[in-house]
């Protein structure tokens, strides 16, 4: 089977896909603008980031939603995900949190509301930190602050049995690589449903999805890009620039924030992310009962909602 080409992500619908150029690469978007007159403000940007093994629409009722509500709202396939670029380099928490404040620019913003869910949401936050003009607010789902997750999985025995397994598993070279493709992206679907609610799982809505997302990592170097993120997270806690980043981070952020947490989460232990309020005071968290890590595909609407309540407070 021929390896698809990356412009199949761009999924049709009532949204408009084009390419951004921010922090030297090209980025694929999915965005709706709404409606105005010359005469009214313009809209608020809300930015979409998505997670491991992803993409931008995983976010598809969300920019519908958001839009709807007057927002610009854009979804993006980070770097080296879907049709963006996928250079060799780039996926430290220095140059990712760059390429999020220099999408918000190029996109015609001063600043955004960011949105990230689980490895997206780690992104989000070292944005907040290192580019603090650029963020007017932020929301986690299944994602804590980088050092909450860091110190529970060195502290927190749940947190450290659900995380570590396929993290270390992911510093491997080349075999993980193998392992996310094979069987044309089993293992994604495996991943998956070992992190989601059967509800979610027995919907019209989970091998639509499923099937994108498997089809996503065959497109070449999505596989490998996926992965060099989990691994710079490890290979930064010995070196001088992780210890610098960590130490960046480690700041407090006056600006609403919003953590959404599955409460049938089994990778994200939701004591881990209410440790986030020392690093986010304005914090406002909701666990959403039988969901799992996925939480934007599993309770869309209350999502949507959740989102919306932290946007009007900002």
């Amino acid at each position: 089977m021929p390896a698809p080409d990356p412009a199949t992500v761009r999924l049709p619908g009532p949204w408009r896909h084009r390419d951004v150029r921010a922090n030297g690469i090209k980025f694929h978007v999915a965005e709706i603008v709404p409606d105005r007159s010359i005469d009214d403000p313009t809209p608020e940007l809300v930015l979409l980031v998505h997670g491991f093994a992803d993409l931008w629409c995983s976010w598809r009722a969300q920019v519908v939603d958001l839009g709807a509500a007057g927002y610009h709202a854009v979804a993006v396939d980070l770097r080296g995900y879907g049709d963006t670029d996928k250079p060799p380099r780039g996926y430290d928490g220095w140059t990712l949190a760059g390429d999020i404040a220099g999408l918000i620019r190029a996109l015609g913003h001063t600043d955004a509301h960011i949105v990230g869910h689980a490895d997206g949401g780690l992104v989000c936050w070292a944005t907040a930190a290192l580019h603090p003009r650029s963020v007017r607010s932020i929301a986690l789902l299944a994602s804590p602050h980088p050092l909450a997750l860091r110190r529970a999985a060195v502290r927190d025995r749940g947190q450290r049995r659900a995380l570590l397994p396929t993290f270390l598993r992911y510093q491997l070279p080349r075999v993980p690589e193998r392992a996310l493709t094979a069987r044309d992206g089993a293992e994604v679907e495996r991943l998956v449903r070992e992190r989601s609610s059967e509800r979610w799982q027995g919907s019209p809505d989970f091998p639509t999805t499923v099937d994108v997302m498997r089809r996503a990592i065959l497109v070449p170097g999505v596989a490998h890009s996926t992965l060099e993120y989990q691994r710079w997270a490890f290979r930064s806690q010995f070196r001088p620039d992780g210890r610098r980043f960590a130490s960046v981070v480690d700041t407090v952020l006056d600006l609403p924030a919003l953590q959404i947490l599955g409460g049938a989460d089994p990778y994200v232990v939701s004591r881990t992310a209410r440790r986030d309020a020392h690093w986010a005071p304005r914090i406002t968290t909701h666990e959403l009962p039988g969901v799992g890590h996925y939480v934007h595909h599993e309770a869309p609407e209350r999502v949507t909602e959740l989102l919306l309540e932290n946007l009007r407070r900002s």
